[in-house]
C-alpha cells in the first residue's frame, strides 16, 4: 500500500463521522416511533385482556417496549450507515469490505448466503 496523505485521511474520517451521525439520528427516530407503536397496544392489552392483566407485570411490559425500541434503533442505524453511497470506498482503501462491516447483521446474513453459494459452486453443487 502506498503512502496516504493526511488530507485524504481527514476526509475519510469526516465522512465516517457524518455517516455515523446520520445513522444515530435515524436510529433514534425509529426507536421513538417503535416505542410509541409498541407501548399503545401493550398497555391497552393489559387494560382489556384478562390474560395480559394477570401475566404481564410492569417489568414485562417495559421489557417488551424497550426490546422493540432497541431492535429498531440498531436495525435502522445499521441500514442507514451502510446504505449510504461511498461509505465502503471512504472507509476502506481497497475494494474489499471494511472490517467493521462484519458487525452488520444484515450484511453477515448476506455474506453467509454468498459464501454458501461459492462453496456450492466450487463443489459443483446447486445452492
Amino acid at each position: 500500500m502506498g503512502s496516504v496523505s493526511r488530507a485524504s485521511l481527514d476526509q475519510k474520517l469526516a465522512m465516517a463521522k457524518r455517516c455515523s451521525r446520520e445513522g444515530v439520528m435515524a436510529g433514534a427516530k425509529a426507536a421513538v416511533v417503535a416505542s410509541i407503536a409498541t407501548a399503545i397496544p401493550t398497555l391497552a392489552s393489559v387494560k382489556m385482556l384478562p390474560w395480559a392483566r394477570s401475566n404481564l407485570n410492569p417489568t414485562a411490559q417495559a421489557l417488551i417496549i424497550s426490546s422493540v425500541a432497541g431492535a429498531a434503533y440498531f436495525i435502522v442505524a445499521d441500514k442507514t450507515f451502510w446504505r449510504r453511497p461511498g461509505v465502503i470506498s471512504a472507509l476502506s482503501p481497497s475494494p474489499a469490505p471494511c472490517p467493521f462491516r462484519i458487525l452488520s447483521l444484515a450484511t453477515a446474513r448476506k455474506n453467509s448466503f454468498q459464501a454458501a453459494q461459492q462453496a456450492a459452486a466450487n463443489n459443483n453443487l446447486k445452492p
